[in-house]
């Protein structure tokens, strides 16, 4: 049979069919009177047989049987082709949404709290264009895959700007966005995302600003924030490991939202003590991590005479260091011992990073995942490259 199978294309077109009016047999065996089950079912083991052993002519002889017995007994379903399409797309959302749950979820970085390995959608990636010229062409192609979108628009007419309404988002697209000016209503086609901010504060804009005719009442580059999916299925079979960047949920985390998912890099297992000294490498129970530290090497690459600065890597900051009230680390003396069965998190961009500094640790079983690679854009933290450092 395996044989027949592989060499005879006409021995998989009759398997094909048989596999179908068996389906069809299924779906119908209430409805079916015994002796048109048996007559169907007796074609159906005819049309294996020949298929198994059997030459082309007796194959296509058993295909007509089956196909006239099936035609006497089965009843026509009305709009079969519109219920085998959605059939299809119930079994493929049904896979997509296993695969989503188990596997590999996507996620998408809201904050710039993990740069620069990771960058997010955030107010330094809106930048106002000040040569008012938007790439064509090529160029644009080419800046559409590096995650940066265009939007302008410009005034026809003198007037004042009166807001700009929520994007229509439809599943996890922006349609369009409606701006009112000088009594109009202007609509952007498939705005890009602006992460926790507003359009207005992405370009710098407020109710009863004044434009001239021709100016430009919104003229931005947009970068995306990074795509990633995230791996639902590793930590099913291991603990997560010190230095891995996590996807948590905020659930129960007391002066975070609730309901919103976090991405940090985990510094800190349950039981340990941790400590956030003033040349910027934590303590471990004592023990300091450095470059050689997996997972650190990058966090830990700052030379020691420069100082920390933004969404560059400079190590980790107490609050002395960096100007904000954080909690639990308010110098560089200061520990803190975690619960058993939680963790610690920190991000990256640790002059910008509202983690466990400001807020402590967290129950394990608010991990979800790992990240796993980013998808989108494509630069150079497209891949895996980012997740191994």
């Amino acid at each position: 049979m395996i044989l027949n199978w592989l060499f005879s294309r006409t021995a998989r077109h009759a398997l094909t069919m048989a596999k179908h009016v068996q389906k069809l047999v299924d779906h119908q065996r209430d409805l079916l009177a015994p002796q048109a089950v048996n007559e169907v079912t007796a074609a159906i083991q005819g049309l294996k047989q020949a298929a198994a052993s059997g030459g082309k002519p007796e194959i296509e002889t058993q295909m007509a049987t089956l196909e006239t017995v099936a035609n006497k007994w089965i009843k026509p379903y009305p709009y079969s082709a519109w219920r085998e399409n959605v059939e299809v797309l119930l079994v493929a959302l049904a896979v997509a949404m296993g695969i989503r749950t188990f596997f590999l979820q996507p996620f998408k970085i809201p904050t710039g709290s993990m740069q620069p390995t990771l960058f997010g959608v955030n107010s330094q990636n809106y930048i106002r264009n000040p040569e008012g010229g938007i790439p064509s062409g090529m160029d644009r192609v080419l800046s559409w895959f590096a995650g940066d979108s265009y939007l302008q628009l410009k005034a026809g007419q003198d007037g004042v700007f009166e807001g700009a309404e929520q994007p229509f988002r439809l599943l996890i697209f922006s349609i369009y966005q409606k701006v009112h000016f000088a009594g109009k209503v202007y609509t952007l086609w498939f705005p890009p995302d602006y992460g926790t901010a507003t359009l207005e504060q992405r370009a710098g804009l407020q109710p009863g600003q004044e434009f001239r005719q021709g100016e430009d009442i919104i003229n931005l580059r947009v970068s995306a924030g990074d795509h990633l999916f995230v791996d639902r299925f590793t930590y099913n079979f291991r603990a997560p490991k010190r230095g891995e960047i996590v996807v948590f949920e905020t659930k129960g985390i007391e002066g975070l939202p609730q309901g919103e998912f976090y991405i940090k890099r985990l510094v800190g297992l349950g039981g340990e003590t941790l400590q956030v000294p003033d040349d910027r490498h934590l303590l471990v129970d004592g023990h300091r991590l450095d470059a050689a530290t997996p997972h650190f090497d990058r966090v830990y690459s700052f030379p020691p005479e420069t100082g920390p600065r933004e969404s560059r890597f400079s190590g980790h900051v107490n609050s002395t260091m960096s100007g904000q009230h954080m909690a639990f680390f308010p110098d560089g003396t200061a520990t803190y011992k975690i619960s058993e069965n939680h963790f610690m998190v920190m991000g990256d961009n640790t002059m910008n990073s509202l983690d466990s500094r400001f807020w402590g640790d967290f129950p394990a079983q608010n991990v979800i995942g790992r990240a796993h690679l980013v998808y989108w854009p494509i630069s150079k933290r497209f891949g895996w490259n980012c997740m191994i450092h």
